[in-house]
């Protein structure tokens, strides 16, 4: 074991990848009670869905472990998943389920030919120093908002948009205390702090009626949601993947779909980098290749499996804060997934409170690279600024970038050095000017 995942070369114990691939899973385990209703909004039966999100991401996450050993997990990705219900299958020219997941089975297999090609590494080479830092420093702010926003300490407000949430509530009163706990261990140095901080919040949520006790403790197993994309539509004999060839409009979604994959990835990748000890000093990842070539046939095996986009999940970097540096981290949270399939109502125990803290504390972590941007040339720090700025608040990583790479490209015009700008980047800033055209 020490060997295959290089655990001591790369200054690690068992006992770090136990902490830290539990407290990856304990950040990321909502997405086992979002995802389902999600795609059960779509058609998909509740109990399918609830199968195809625990299978595909322990699947995926064990995947990475074993080919990219890297503490990066899997699961199925919060945006696309709305999309899929409320646009693809609900919108004005709905279509079935089983489309929908052939659309991302699709993009899941061009991305993926875009890698094995090299142009997705050759996109992330591109990129400028200053800028790959200020990704994983939005990235941070991303994961510290989401935490306030979950756990109700920022709330939505008509006048302003955000506001403080009601501080004398039960939920923000146990998301108070899981940052009071991350903080102080982290400060004591104590291991496993950040795990630690997760469970005795969950403990304090049940008296407070935050942690909700199941009233089951298992649940079955549904596969009918697998082979969706070669799955036949009801009422026709047309297999659904057949479909996007016969509706051309299709393939602007996948275009959609294979944007924010292609970019989330690249933001997370660079933010688990940094805190997991695989990046250098200007964000170039270590064996990125390997990485990206496991997330982008993981996309494609979200729609085969009936779960939607599964892509890297941006709460890795808790795992790696907690210690992760292999994919023995995986292996664990592959295995707590699987149990999640039969287990469900005990996982969702775990309220998002309770992870509150951890997720603060890794936002601030993740500030650090601050000091690694060129804040004295304005083509660098002014595409930076945006990009931090616009990654929480726009909640999305990919808008992030792009407000990142066009503003970059048009400063370097006008300060007449467009020769500087690599051709990639270029392409990249017109894919996302398209994508922000067409909405």
């Amino acid at each position: 074991m020490n060997s295959f995942f290089k655990i001591a070369e790369r200054n690690s114990t068992v006992g770090n990848e136990l902490v830290g691939g539990l407290t990856t899973f304990l950040a990321m385990a909502y997405i086992v009670a979002v995802n389902p209703p999600l795609l059960e909004a779509a058609g998909i039966p509740y109990q399918a869905a609830l199968t195809a999100t625990c299978l595909g991401a322990a699947a995926m996450t064990a995947v990475m472990g074993l080919v990219a050993n890297r503490p990066i997990a899997l699961a199925s990705g919060m945006g696309i998943n709305a999309i899929i219900p409320f646009t693809l299958c609900m919108g004005e020219h709905a279509v079935d389920w089983r489309v929908a997941m052939a659309v991302v089975f699709v993009e899941g297999i061009v991305i993926l030919v875009l890698v094995l090609c090299g142009l997705r590494t050759a996109v992330m080479d591109a990129i400028p120093a200053s800028l790959r830092h200020a990704i994983a420093i939005g990235i941070g702010l991303f994961v510290a908002f989401i935490g306030l926003q979950g756990s109700g300490l920022v709330v939505s407000n008509e006048s302003t948009l955000l506001a403080l949430g009601d501080v004398h509530s039960p939920t923000v009163l146990v998301a108070l205390f899981s940052i009071l706990c991350a903080v102080v261990l982290q400060v004591l140095r104590v291991k496993g702090a950040l795990l630690i901080s997760i469970v005795l919040a969950t403990l304090v949520g049940i008296p407070l009626g935050v942690t909700s006790l199941p009233t089951q403790w298992s649940a079955g197993l549904d596969f009918s949601a697998f082979a969706a994309p070669f799955q036949t539509i009801p009422g026709t004999d047309t297999m659904a993947i057949v479909q996007i060839a016969l509706q051309p409009a299709l393939l602007l979604f996948v275009f959609s779909f294979l944007m924010s994959d292609f970019f989330d990835t690249m933001g997370t990748v660079v933010a688990v980098a940094e805190q997991g000890d695989f990046a250098d000093k200007d964000g170039n990842v270590k064996d990125i290749q390997p990485i990206l070539t496991v997330d982008s046939a993981a996309a494609a095996a979200g729609g085969f499996f009936g779960a939607s986009s599964i892509t890297v999940f941006v709460e890795s970097t808790a795992g790696a804060v907690a210690g992760a540096r292999t994919g023995l981290s995986n292996i664990v949270v592959a295995i707590l997934f699987v149990a999640c399939a039969f287990l469900a109502p005990v996982i969702g125990m775990v309220s998002a409170s309770a992870t509150c803290g951890a997720l603060v504390v890794v936002g601030y972590l993740m500030l650090s690279g601050v000091a690694n941007v060129d804040w004295s040339k304005i083509e660098f720090a002014f595409p930076a600024f945006v990009t931090i700025l616009g990654i929480p608040m726009t909640y999305s990583i990919t808008n992030g970038i792009g407000f990142g790479f066009i503003s970059y490209c048009v400063i370097k015009v006008f300060q007449g050095k467009a020769r500087e700008v690599r051709p990639l980047m270029w392409v990249a800033a017109a894919a996302f000017l398209v994508m922000f055209i067409l909405g």
